[in-house]
């Protein structure tokens, strides 16, 4: 072969092989809605497991991945026009937390995929057939069992051995709730508790149901878990304290803000497993085969400030076994 003739092969060569690189398909860049009942600063810690959790499985943001955010700054009513508005913009995935905002995001479409990052009871609110077969477009990891509300029943029976009766402060606008009484029910008489509940639907009506536990006889206060309850939990504890009240919630925050006791899972390793089933969405799994799992990982907060002014004495075993003591 002379030198024109290997000029010109080689410069088909190169050509083609040109072509070849530029018909490739570009790597897909994958788009998550993440819908949240409360504000950014309050989900901040979740929203940054959730990005962990995608990095460590080759997802990440200005590389192969778009999230974008819709917080409903504790206005649960605006839950349902921002799940649609989400939904317009067609994300591959969204991901939710919370009984409520996964009922918003379902009403919203039926197509894309959710991925829950904590929720309630998702079959007694209709979204789901059953957590080992879930069908159609909602999976993710749980938040709440019958279990869990009996270990944070025996707690307060532990702090406080004499009390005689618990009061579960609820939401009815809260679709798990009616299934949450009755499991929360089951295991205050289980601890060898009375059980009796209180309801708010709104912030101006938390004073007078806490007041109304309180003068009803309750010993503690079991707060269910709610999106109007969260973006409240400094008014809860204030009012909890002041009608002397050992108040329970499943949020850390909550004893930040003056609480007694939380017991609950950790929020943000709920939205690190969330990542696991975005993965295997992005990889070609329904997520009506993708069973449900329950939580791993749970925290326990105490504030014996707040035990102190409301004369309560925390047991050294329970001091000994929780995460976090604020003094």
């Amino acid at each position: 072969m002379n030198g024109k003739r290997k000029s010109f092969t080689l410069a088909i060569l190169l050509l083609l092989s040109a072509s070849f690189v530029y018909a490739q398909p570009a790597a897909k860049t994958w788009k998550i809605g993440v819908l949240v009942s409360s504000t950014q600063a309050l989900n901040a810690a979740r929203d940054e497991a959730l990005r962990d959790g995608l990095r460590a499985l080759g997802y990440e943001e200005g590389k192969n991945l778009v999230i974008e955010y819709s917080y409903g700054e504790g206005k649960v009513e605006r839950l349902a026009q921002l799940a649609r508005e989400l939904v317009d913009h067609k994300p591959d995935v969204i991901v939710v937390g919370g009984t409520g905002v996964a009922v918003a995001a379902k009403k919203a479409t039926s197509a894309i995929p959710i991925v829950v990052a904590g929720v309630g009871d998702l079959v007694e609110a209709g979204l789901i057939k059953s957590f080992m077969f879930p069908g159609g477009n909602v999976t993710g990891v749980a938040r709440t069992s019958a279990d869990f509300f009996g270990d944070r029943l025996k707690l307060i029976k532990e702090i406080l051995p004499k009390a005689s009766q618990v009061t579960a402060l609820a939401n009815p606008a809260n679709p798990g709730h009616a299934r949450n009484l009755k499991d929360a029910e089951l295991g205050a008489r289980s601890s060898g508790l009375s059980f009796q509940s209180v309801t708010a639907k709104s912030a101006g009506e938390l004073d007078g149901a806490i007041g109304g536990a309180a003068k009803g006889g309750a010993g503690a206060l079991f707060i269910l878990s709610d999106a109007m309850f969260n973006t409240n939990v400094a008014r809860i504890a204030t009012l909890a304290i002041k009608h002397r009240l050992a108040a329970v919630y499943d949020r850390t925050d909550f004893v930040e803000a003056g609480g007694l006791l939380s017991y609950g899972v950790n929020l943000p390793d709920l939205s690190r497993r969330a990542a696991e089933y975005v993965d295997k969405i992005f990889k070609g799994a329904k997520p009506g085969d993708l069973t449900l799992v329950q939580p791993t990982k749970f925290d326990l907060w105490l504030n014996a400030k707040t035990a102190e002014q409301i004369g309560v004495t925390l047991p050294p075993a329970v001091l000994a076994r929780a995460q976090k003591v604020i003094r």
